[in-house]
């Protein structure tokens, strides 16, 4: 691809919500408000059809990879209030391992994200129900679910987005020190304009919210992405906004975060995402536009796409 880009005919018949690359690169699953997840085949600079997953009853907002060592596996959430965990039985073939029960969530699931391997096969979901639920595999084949929300909203409103921390903590590979237990530590955002980090706590089995709410945007957050460090010693969140700006946020010693201005976009800003090795990020806004965001040697952060 000497221009670094392509396109194709999906083949959806409604707007695509999110497209997600699996493990190797070598999947894509895309969501749509026709209803259906699609599966394709990458090989080269083809595209080959190899799957339309039906189950969900309202648009499809978003998908999410397992990590391939619990094999092929995919969310997807949606309009409809489930999520839906796929399993491809065979090449080509793919089946429904779980669907959340309908009185998990009342209102739309807008977000799903899996867990770092090192925790096993968890996933975060976030609801315009103003709850986050978490679903944890167990040895018995079955689901069990925690919820984050149930006295006090977690987002007033509604959560848009979720996303896991490193389960490594920062640090432990450029350290002699031994790792530890992973971190089990989550983002959220939502209608409330407002970010806020979650912990689990194994003595109480809750999710406990950390310090106060990270308060930079005016209007709804519209998605959160937290940095792979690596093992690097710092803590990084990226959040998009509603009101056109998209921050880049450092954990300080202590616990507090501060956060840098991207940029004001002026439009809406509906994603980031971090490259694999959290060094540069991806921003798409409401223009169609989707720019690449690097660190510079002076703290400041540069377009460089």
């Amino acid at each position: 691809m000497a221009d670094g880009q392509q396109t194709f005919d999906s083949g959806h018949g409604d707007a695509i919500h999110d497209v997600q690359m699996d493990f190797y690169g070598k999947r894509m699953a895309s969501a749509s408000s026709d209803r259906l997840v699609k599966i394709f085949a990458l090989v080269g600079e083809s595209q080959q059809h190899v799957a339309d997953l039906a189950g969900h009853e309202g648009p499809v907002w978003q998908v999410s990879w397992a990590h391939p060592k619990f094999g092929t596996l995919l969310a997807s959430c949606s309009f409809d209030h489930r999520v839906i965990i796929w399993k491809e039985v065979q090449e080509g073939a793919w089946s429904q391992a779980y669907q959340t029960p309908d009185n998990l969530h009342t209102s739309s699931v807008n977000s799903v994200c899996w867990a770092p391997p090192e925790l096993g096969l968890m996933l975060a979901c976030g609801s315009s129900d103003s709850t986050i639920s978490i679903l944890s595999h167990q040895q018995d084949g079955s689901w069990h679910t925690t919820k984050i929300g149930t006295e006090e909203p977690a987002h007033a409103v509604g959560v848009t987005a979720v996303s896991w921390a490193p389960a490594v903590p920062p640090g432990a590979l450029v350290s002699a020190q031994h790792p530890g237990e992973p971190v089990r530590r989550l983002a959220s955002c939502g209608c409330d304009n407002l970010i806020k980090i979650w912990t689990y706590d194994p003595a109480s089995g809750q999710w406990v919210m950390e310090g106060s709410p990270l308060a930079k945007h005016a209007d709804w957050v519209r998605d959160v992405a937290w940095a792979p460090n690596l093992g690097l010693p710092m803590n990084t969140i990226a959040s998009a906004g509603q009101d056109g700006k998209a921050y880049v946020w450092t954990e300080k010693p202590g616990g507090s975060w501060e956060a840098v201005l991207l940029r004001d976009f002026g439009v809406p800003v509906w994603r980031v995402s971090w490259s694999t090795t959290g060094n540069i990020l991806a921003v798409s806004d409401a223009n169609n536009t989707v720019t690449l965001w690097k660190e510079a040697v002076d703290g400041q952060w540069q377009c460089i796409g």
